[in-house]
């Protein structure tokens, strides 16, 4: 294990040591226990790879929902996450260095095989130079690493270097990406025409992120020392010089995003998460590999700065790098799951297992990690692509202490992949976390890393065909052998000293590699660390509180407390200047006239409730009510099948059932459910599916109901339309009282209802269970025997799950009721459907202001909309959107 740590925290972690009672290590997993959890990771990766190769190769990617390879071009586009597809078999070529770990010699030969005879890289395609390096060129390094290993042990003799051959053409197809003034490459690339403007749709970007620019130097140093080329390890190198010279020098911190020409800082908040991440990992891994001391020396300064600023145990909060003491955002991503493993390689094994433990606390509550959660643990965007980090973090933490506590993790990360990711084809990214609905990709990442970090924690050393501390692990955990640190490298230009002039700071340098067995004298120290983390993240499970801050000049009546229907309320109102217009479909307009109040006082109040209420409606815009679950529970899907559906704001409420609705489906006689049913006979007693256009939502719940429906599930008619792309869809009522509706009834996307009407048309009877959340496969069968493989002695992960529901309990002191969206947003209705809009309430130009709620309800209340300005409300969506929108473009 490559580890460094300064001599001189040694003592006091001794002191600490010393201080510490004695505490029972945790129970040692037996031998057999860990072969049977190895030899289950062989066969979930087994599982993934053969149906990647039945349904998808040679397409990039497997769609395992849907059973058949993601072609760009031929699949709705996604936006920057498709750029990593470049028609090149991403997922064989990201494999293939897996199939050599896992023993899996045979398929890995012929794997290598069909990347030589099949693979073509001068493809007119525009890709990512970010993801193609770190997958791809990495990808062919890594088996080039793995064939020549498999060679000198006399199997695979045929091989002459084609994959490094293929691993120098990809390079040269990337390299025109640097040709800037700065030496920071474009983030895209066209692979036949390379950067030369419009034409090639390429050269128009002027912002690249700081881990796009800062994650090359393993890939192409390991390119140059390969092949004796120095041109490769040049341009990487000197794309880090200029990120280094970048810097800002009071903070010693990077930003997010740069201008690949002028140098200047495009966005300026600093972490350890997307955007910035593996540029940190490569400069310490860079030293590992090349052995160049000052890649170690800025290391070390940036990440003693990280800790003074960044890291607040066990958090790791984005800062200003003009201002490191502000916190730039109150939520932490996913990708910095992999911090924790870096900073076992550094030897801070503390602080690593203080956030390993607060990640590991979230995933127990929410089944996987979010791609962003906040500061008290719920979940800001609810996505989950089964991305590797943690389980990257368990294995460099288990390798470091050996406490067997970091294997049960493991199984936990079993675990759930097994009852909530796999499918019939796969393994099926999350969509929603809170909910268990699946999303129809598996990227390449998972069958190169996942795989990996677990086969690796559970194995012993005689399981591995090889001795992984030869290898460092690149940012997709390609192997790239040590060796390659006394390969020439006399051709290349040495790291530019920007400090030239400075005396070095030889207190950045930290040279030692601690033994272990010094380091943990006492081996309940790991679990010390933890236990305060737990507990502390025990007790945030969310108790939402509004804060009401009493202030002088404070309107009267409060936002969040009016009723339409009150007539004190409405008086005061009317005092205020404020009038009511009833629209046509319930709700009703508030407009201001600031010279209709009765005093300049009253007018003054007037204006800041109506602030106030457009506050409340941008905060409501970012708080939609949860999305439900349709689970195909029948054959041959058994529970393993679930579609994301868009609640609605009438009938049933599957959040307070606890076993939801389950039927079988039957589709509705006329399809639009727009009258009496013809077959009403064969739709009693089950769940009526029906299509979305020709009247109202709650007239199709009042017509299979009356048939005796159970449950109703409405597919979009607008062709193409998908969950992946589309907002979440709500369906309002038609302006009527809808108490009479009591079946829940839920919303799918053209995409999603396919799924089930083709699941339809192949099985003779299809059910479903309608739920607020994905159930788990063992209550769903209530004790029988569950078809598929199920790891032993699993556990039922909603209870874990407690912490699910806090988004929901955003209500008003004086409502027991959460608010439908369409109190706080405007949105036309027409003769078709109602739905609630995703467009914010605006000022009415020149008349003042107004907002929409509906009659009878009330605003719900966020307790600091009220002391925020709408700009700002505004500006910290924008933010979080650009930031995802960001995250999404740089590592997905």
């Amino acid at each position: 294990m490559w580890m460094l740590h300064s001599a001189t925290m040694l003592p006091a972690f001794l002191l600490l040591f010393l201080m510490r009672t004695s505490i029972s290590l945790s129970e040692t997993m037996s031998r057999d226990e860990k072969n049977k959890l190895r030899n289950q990771v062989v066969e979930m990766f087994d599982h993934a790879y053969q149906n990647y190769m039945d349904h998808a190769y040679p397409a990039d990617e497997l769609m395992p929902l849907t059973c058949r390879g993601r072609v760009r071009g031929l699949e709705p586009s996604r936006g920057d996450i498709d750029d990593a597809l470049g028609k090149f078999s991403l997922t064989l070529i990201d494999t293939l260095d897996t199939l050599a770990l896992l023993n899996k010699t045979v398929e890995f030969e012929e794997a290598v095989r069909r990347v030589v005879a099949d693979v073509r890289l001068d493809n007119d395609i525009v890709v990512s130079v970010f993801e193609t390096n770190i997958r791809v060129l990495g990808g062919l390094l890594g088996g080039h690493s793995m064939a020549v290993m498999l060679k000198e042990s006399g199997q695979m003799v045929w091989y002459q270097d084609e994959l490094l051959h293929m691993a120098k053409d990809l390079g040269l197809r990337l390299l025109p990406a640097f040709n800037t003034s700065s030496g920071l490459p474009y983030p895209r690339v066209n692979l036949r025409y390379g950067v030369r403007g419009p034409e090639t749709r390429t050269g128009t970007e002027t912002d690249t992120c700081t881990a796009c620019a800062g994650t090359i130097i393993l890939e192409f140093a390991a390119l140059s020392r390969f092949t004796g080329d120095p041109t490769f390890e040049a341009h990487a190198r000197r794309a880090l010089d200029f990120l280094w010279e970048k810097r800002q020098r009071n903070s010693n911190l990077v930003g997010t995003t740069i201008n690949i020409h002028s140098g200047e800082w495009v966005r300026r908040d600093s972490g350890v998460g997307a955007g910035i991440d593996s540029y940190y990992e490569y400069l310490m891994k860079a030293y590992i590999l090349l052995g160049d001391d000052q890649y170690l020396q800025r290391f070390n300064t940036h990440y003693a700065s990280i800790m003074k600023y960044i890291s607040q145990p066990p958090l790791l909060l984005d800062v200003h790098i003009h201002k490191p003491l502000l916190p730039a955002r109150t939520w932490m991503d996913s990708l910095l799951a992999f911090f924790p493993g870096l900073q076992v390689l550094k030897g801070d094994i503390r602080p690593a297992i203080e956030t390993h433990e607060m990640l590991y606390q979230v995933t127990k509550k929410h089944n996987f990690l979010p791609e962003a959660f906040t500061t008290d643990f719920r979940v800001h965007w609810a996505q989950h692509p089964l991305r590797p980090e943690f389980a990257e973090s368990t294995y460099f933490l288990y390798k470091a202490t050996k406490d067997p506590y970091y294997l049960e993790v493991g199984r936990t990360i079993l675990e759930n992949l097994n009852r909530y990711a796999r499918v019939p084809c796969g393994f099926a990214a999350m969509k929603d976390v809170r909910t268990g609905s699946h999303e129809d990709r598996m990227d390449s990442f998972f069958l190169a890393e996942m795989f990996k970090y677990l086969f690796l924690l559970f194995a012993e050393e005689e399981d591995l065909p090889f001795n992984v501390e030869d290898y460092i692990f690149t940012t997709e955990a390609h192997l790239l052998p040590l060796s390659l640190s006394t390969a020439s490298n006399s051709q290349a230009p040495p790291l530019v000293n920007n400090t030239a002039g400075e005396e070095l700071d030889d207190s950045n340098f930290e040279w030692t590699c601690p033994n272990t067995r010094l380091l943990f004298p006492d081996p309940a120290f790991p679990r010390n660390l933890r236990d305060p983390v737990r507990s502390a993240l025990d007790k945030s499970c969310p108790h939402p509180t509004t804060h009401r801050e009493p202030g002088m000049g404070r309107p009267p009546l409060r936002a969040q407390d009016f009723m339409v229907n009150n007539p004190e309320h409405l008086e005061l109102l009317r005092r205020m200047g404020v009038s009511l217009i009833h629209l046509k479909d319930g709700r009703v307009q508030l407009i201001q006239h600031a010279t209709q109040a009765v005093s300049a006082v009253a007018a003054e109040d007037g204006m800041r409730f109506m602030q106030e209420m457009m506050e409340l409606s941008s905060q409501q815009q970012k708080e939609q009510l949860p999305p439900r679950a349709v689970q195909i529970v029948s054959h041959p899907f058994f529970g393993r099948v679930v579609l994301t559906a868009g609640p609605a704001q009438f009938g049933m409420d599957l959040s307070k059932s606890s076993s939801g609705v389950r039927g079988f489906v039957t589709v509705a006689e006329p399809y639009n459910g727009c009258s009496e049913l013809s077959n009403g006979e064969i739709v009693a007693g089950r769940i009526a599916l029906l299509q979305r256009g020709q009247c109202m939502f709650a007239e199709k719940a009042r017509h299979i109901q009356k048939a005796g429906a159970i449950g109703g599930i409405v597919i979009d008619d607008n062709e193409g339309s998908s969950s992946d792309t589309a907002p979440l869809f709500q369906m309002a009522g038609d302006g009527r009282n809808t108490d009479d509706v009591t079946l829940p009834l839920l919303f799918l996307f053209h995409k999603e209802g396919n799924i089930l009407l083709e699941a339809l048309k192949e099985n003779r009877e299809v059910e479903v269970l309608l739920s607020d959340k994905a159930r788990d496969r063992e209550s769903i069968f209530k004790g029988k025997a569950l078809p598929g493989t199920l790891l032993d002695g699993s556990t039922d992960g909603a209870e874990e799950g407690a912490c699910f529901t806090e988004e929901k309990d955003n209500t008003s002191p004086a409502s027991s009721e959460p608010v439908d969206q369409s109190q706080v947003t405007t949105q036309e209705q027409t003769t078709d459907d109602s739905v609630v809009g995703q467009e914010s309430v605006q000022p009415v130009g020149g008349l003042g202001s107004y907002a929409s709620v509906d009659e009878g309800e009330e605003p719900a209340a966020d307790g600091d909309s009220s002391s925020q300005s709408v700009d700002s409300l505004m500006a910290d969506w924008q933010e979080d959107l650009e930031a995802f929108k960001q995250m999404e473009k740089d590592e997905l």
